[in-house]
């Protein structure tokens, strides 16, 4: 008896360092997994080059504005611009407007542009259909032959 006791013993001393090691490599495999995770959002928006910082709303109106952050690298394809749109203003009939920059600092958190933040602005898209309106102006570092392009 004292002999299966001294064993039970011998045999939890061992198998507690073990579990203890066990749960230090999976922290570890999970840090590296959060590093993984982090490079991975330099792709924003799962790869389509767009993510929405901010949603501020216009006043008391209940119209809301998504303010958008473009990858650096692919600020210039007009393609993660639509994407970003068509997302984001799906089902929105009657008003919709995003605001794009590919620097995040410039990124206000409310609906009015400071001067800086508005010279940064790579395009913004509006549409109300009360006004009659739905346009789509870019910077002209984005698109130099635009005839209306923005400040």
């Amino acid at each position: 008896m004292k002999k299966n006791i001294v064993y039970v013993l011998l045999f939890l001393a061992l198998s507690i360092p073990a579990t203890v090691f066990a749960d230090t490599e999976e922290e570890n495999s999970d840090a590296v997994e959060t590093e993984t995770q982090a490079d991975e959002t330099n792709e924003l928006e799962s790869g389509n080059g767009w993510k929405t910082m901010f949603v501020a709303e216009l006043g008391k109106s209940g119209k809301k504005v998504h303010m958008v952050l473009v990858e650096q690298k692919r600020n210039t394809d007009k393609t993660v611009y639509s994407n970003a749109i068509n997302r984001l203003c799906q089902g929105e009939d009657d008003f919709c407007r995003v605001r794009f920059w590919s620097n995040a600092r410039y990124i206000p958190e409310r609906a009015a542009l400071t001067a800086e933040q508005n010279k940064q602005l790579k395009a913004d898209y509006l549409f109300n259909k009360t006004a009659g309106m739905k346009e789509l102006r870019w910077s002209c570092g984005i698109d130099p032959n635009s005839q209306n392009c923005l400040p």
